[in-house]
């Protein structure tokens, strides 16, 4: 069983004091802290290994290369994908999506269709936007019912002229999980191409790529205890092979010749330029931190804060989840409102009481427009909260409620 209580030691960031109250950090949706372990893995890369990789055969370049590498066999197991030519180093789920939209407009024409749906990060909607505009293909939403993915809506709506699946794992406002290995199989039924956006799902439960039979699938470090600016797509080996490279520079290139050249392969085909070597060889160690813990107790430990917090909040009078209402169905983000309380005024009274929630539209207009709102408040739990913070989270909604003579 994962200790909490123990694992927020490794991180000295949460060991402080927020407007005169201890920090409850609750914002974990949108960047995750980072603990010892990786905050020293980027410290000593760039003490003792920084030179550039795949490039020098001096000792730091050879163990520059080698650690970032090690780094990508680790991304690999994490996921569970085949080989390491099919873990592509990005700067996160936003470039890995930009990505394959830039793929589809290799194939898409009008009259073909891509389905996402209504509660898509803006990361997994504009980009399919841009891609239909370019091409004349037609962008298709499938919708919700009782807070998540309405499957019968989503099965009416895959058909021949679909060409790509494109969701959410786990969505950032809704908390809900979709099964997204059921609708890969739809999708692959009419020779579509599946996507999946795991920067939700990754940091919080096993991922098992071939399993879920999906073609591409994206995660950010920063959302998994790693640092910013480096992320993972992974890709079947034979698309990946089909799909240009966005960006062309050093590294990437087997030969140049004057009017030509020819690409180096998987993956290092996709890797122009110098990468974030610091931030990859960091995700590696955030992913060995991980799983000395096991995706497993870290799933299990947010189930048990879920079914902790939210029959509270939702025994608060006046206060709206949104999503799935039954902590079985809920991971581990909780959206909501209050009545007559803007949530930005909310969020700013939950943090003079030293909790940091978001509050916003989340990246996600469409859905909060569908939804019926203008924003909506979040709190997210990873693996350093504890039910006592889930407490504070509750007396400090309660306090927020009063002061601002709330009834409701």
């Amino acid at each position: 069983m994962l200790d909490a209580t123990k694992i927020r030691q490794d991180f000295q960031i949460l060991d402080q004091i927020v407007n005169d109250e201890p920090l409850v950090y609750l914002d974990n949706a949108a960047t995750t802290q980072k603990p010892k372990a990786v905050l020293e893995t980027l410290m000593s890369y760039y003490h003792e290994d920084n030179a550039n990789v795949h490039r020098g055969v001096h000792t730091l370049a050879e163990r520059a290369t080698a650690k970032y590498e090690v780094s990508r066999e680790k991304l690999r197991r994490f996921i569970n994908a085949k080989s390491t030519k099919e873990v592509l180093f990005t700067r996160g789920t936003t470039t890995g999506l930009n990505w394959v939209a830039k793929f589809a407009e290799q194939t898409l024409q009008p009259g073909d269709e891509v389905l996402i749906s209504i509660m898509e990060h803006h990361s997994n909607i504009i980009p399919w936007q841009e891609a239909c505009r370019k091409t004349g293909a037609k962008l298709v939403y499938g919708y919700l019912k009782d807070g998540s993915l309405d499957m019968a809506d989503v099965a009416t709506k895959i058909s021949e002229k679909t060409k790509f699946v494109s969701l959410a794992h786990v969505s950032n406002v809704l908390g809900c999980v979709n099964p997204v290995k059921e609708i890969a199989e739809q999708a692959h039924a009419v020779g579509a191409i599946m996507v999946v956006d795991g920067a939700q799902s990754a940091p919080h439960m096993a991922i098992d790529v071939q399993d879920l039979d999906c073609d591409f699938f994206t995660l950010s470090g920063h959302k998994m205890l790693g640092p910013t600016g480096i992320g993972v797509l992974y890709g079947k080996e034979n698309l990946l092979n089909q799909m240009n490279p966005v960006e062309f520079g050093g590294e990437m290139i087997d030969f140049v010749y004057e009017q030509e050249a020819s690409w180096k392969e998987l993956p290092w085909k996709f890797e122009a330029g110098t990468p974030n070597i610091a931030g990859a060889i960091a995700l590696g160690a955030a992913v060995g931190y991980l799983e000395e813990i096991g995706m497993e107790a870290v799933h299990t430990h947010e189930q048990e804060l879920i079914t902790y917090i939210l029959p509270k909040l939702q025994a608060i009078p006046g206060l709206t989840v949104y999503g799935p209402q039954h902590p079985a169905d809920h991971a581990g983000v909780i959206a909501f409102n209050i009545d007559g309380l803007h949530p930005h005024d909310l969020a700013t009274a939950l943090d003079y009481e030293g909790v940091a929630v978001r509050a916003g539209h989340h990246c996600a207009q469409p859905l909060i427009n569908y939804l019926g709102i203008s924003s909506a408040a979040r709190a997210s739990f990873y693996i350093y909260n504890t039910k006592e913070d889930c407490d504070k989270l509750v007396e400090a909604i309660l306090k927020a409620k009063e002061f601002f003579n709330g009834t409701f």
